[in-house]
Order: structure tokens, then sequence, then C-alpha cells
């Protein structure tokens, strides 16, 4: 059972899978940080100084200055000031991904080969033009070929 787990482990795809995983977690810390600190204040700003942070319904019908006052007191509310920057956050990574399989899939393609300009005479095997409708070495009729 080890030696067959150290095979499994030792697969390149299990390996890849991995190292995807840890550089996807620190992407997602770039993007929180790009979302948080540099897309949302500006957008924040155009609204009228919202901050997202502190967009929030308290449940209990009290009044909080802030998100992290009505935390603080336990005050069952809905954040969706959150939630609106964690779908932002989605739309960023989900658009880089998009962008990165984009540019694996161009790169995977075959390079797309060119319509043929020439034949192969059936009978003596010269090249001849595509549209050629005699041979011009052994003068055989190709309409019927």
């Amino acid at each position: 059972m080890l030696e067959e787990f150290k095979k499994f482990v030792s697969r390149g795809n299990v390996i890849d899978m991995a190292v995807g995983i840890i550089i996807g977690a620190a992407f997602g810390k770039i993007v929180t940080s790009l979302v948080n600190d540099i897309v949302m204040p500006p957008i924040g700003l155009v609204l009228g100084g919202i901050n997202f942070k502190d967009m929030f319904v308290a449940l209990n019908g009290q009044s909080y200055p802030s998100a992290q006052a009505a935390q603080q007191a336990s005050a069952p509310a809905i954040y969706y000031g959150n939630f609106i920057n964690t779908v932002i956050e989605f739309v960023v990574v989900a658009f880089v991904i998009f962008l990165l399989i984009k540019g694996i899939n161009k790169l995977k393609q075959p390079p797309k080969a060119e319509a043929p300009t020439t034949k192969e005479c059936p009978y003596c095997k010269t090249v001849i033009p595509l549209a050629a409708v005699r041979c011009p070495n052994c003068t055989s009729d190709l309409k019927g070929a």
C-alpha cells in the first residue's frame, strides 16, 4: 500500500495540482488585496464616499455606527458590503483564469494548414496543379480519376 501511495504522489499530475493549489492560494491573497485596497476605494469614492466594509443591515433593529461595532456587540446582521467585495474578487479571479486558459489553448492549437495547391497524378504519381484535368507528364485524363 505504501508503494502504491508513493507511485500516486510521484505522478506529475499530483505534483502539478499541488503547485497549482499553492500558487492559487497566494494569488487569492493578491486578488483580495487588489479588490479591497485598490479597486473598492475609488468605487466607494465615486458612489459618495461609501466604505463597502461598513455596508450591513442589523437584524435586531438597532443602529450601529460601523460593521465592526455590530460585530463587537454580537448583533445579528447581514454584511452585504463584504459580499460585494467577495463577488468582485471572484469576477477578477474568473477573468484572470479565463485569460490564462485562453492563452494556454492558443499555445496548444496546431497551426492551421494551408489549403493544398497541388495534387498527385494517380497514374504516374507526378505532382501537378490542383486544377489540372490532364497530367502534363503522362497525359492521362484526370476527370475520371
